[in-house]
């Protein structure tokens, strides 16, 4: 019988293979849909759904109020940034390569959380941390014309991504999850579609209507699996199994696009990866080495 920790870690993989589906889907309708579209038609069904959701768990009626609130808008306002920048990447690079440098973001978020929340942190992971940014140095290298624009971007969207996690995490816990998500769809979809008005839409096929009804299907199902993930198993455990992304953004972006990273793209995603690992392995030691501190040692017999 599984483990609740294997049961968790299953689940955050399951929800990786979602997310990197999303991208997939999402990249096979680039030149063929308006990005602003895409993400009102994605969006709009999405925070529908979490809506729903929301109300029937009781989360509408008990809302957001002061600080919940406005760290919930923040939290919007970042993620709006980083669908800008991330599918403008997306849509211009390699699956792998941008998936890649999303892998950063964990130790991104690490540092951020130790200089604003103030939460410690040592110098093995600091030293961690910065080894997994040479990693990304390796995957956005200069090429012979110089750093790509849409390189660029990816790093654009791993800050932005930051601030949207340190966001979350100052949430309360009364903060209803659902609700918190509903909002944050909810701004994509309100943001682009008023910007959708001005692009101008592309009548839909059978096969572009398709693929934006699976990408609000998989963006959904992933952030349903990646918060039950979080509920099942224990965080040190489960946390790790989001680089399984990496996995699957290789495997999809050699079958569906015919794409494979150079050796150097390799090279610093498994920097950048192996650096996440050791900051959560780090991590877990710390945390197990505080909880025998707090019982104190154990009685001998």
């Amino acid at each position: 019988m599984l483990t609740d920790n294997m049961k968790g870690a299953l689940i955050m993989a399951l929800s990786m293979a979602l997310f990197t589906l999303n991208d997939t889907f999402m990249k096979l309708l680039a030149g063929e849909v308006p990005l602003y579209q895409i993400l009102t038609l994605r969006n709009g069904a999405v925070t529908l759904v979490f809506l729903a959701l929301a109300w029937r768990s009781g989360a509408l009626r008990r809302g957001l109020h002061g600080r919940d609130l406005k760290l919930s808008l923040l939290r919007g306002v970042a993620e709006v940034a980083t669908a800008y920048f991330f599918l403008n990447a997306l849509f211009n690079m390699p699956l792998a390569n941008v998936t890649a440098v999303l892998q950063s973001a964990p130790l991104m978020v690490m540092l951020a959380a130790a200089l604003v929340l103030g939460e410690p942190i040592g110098w093995r992971r600091i030293i961690a941390a910065l080894v997994g940014f040479t990693g990304v140095l390796l995957i956005v290298r200069p090429g012979p014309d110089g750093f790509n624009i849409y390189a660029i971007y990816t790093l654009i969207a791993v800050c932005c991504l930051t601030v949207r996690d340190i966001a979350t995490r100052k949430l309360s816990k009364e903060a209803p999850t659902l609700l918190v998500t509903a909002v944050t769809s909810g701004m994509i979809f309100v943001v682009f579609g008023g910007l959708s008005l001005i692009e101008g839409w592309a009548p839909l096929d059978g096969r572009s209507g398709g693929l934006i009804g699976g990408a609000a299907l998989m963006v959904l199902g992933a952030y349903l699996a990646s918060v039950q993930a979080m509920r099942v198993g224990e965080v040190s455990f489960v946390s790790p199994f989001r680089y399984t992304a990496l996995l699957w953004g290789l495997m999809l972006g050699f079958v569906v696009f015919g794409d494979w990273p150079t050796d150097l793209t390799l090279l610093g995603a498994a920097i950048v990866v192996g650096s996440g690992l050791y900051s959560f392995y780090r991590e877990m030691r710390l945390r197990q080495r505080s909880a025998i501190e707090a019982t104190g040692p154990l009685p001998r017999g």
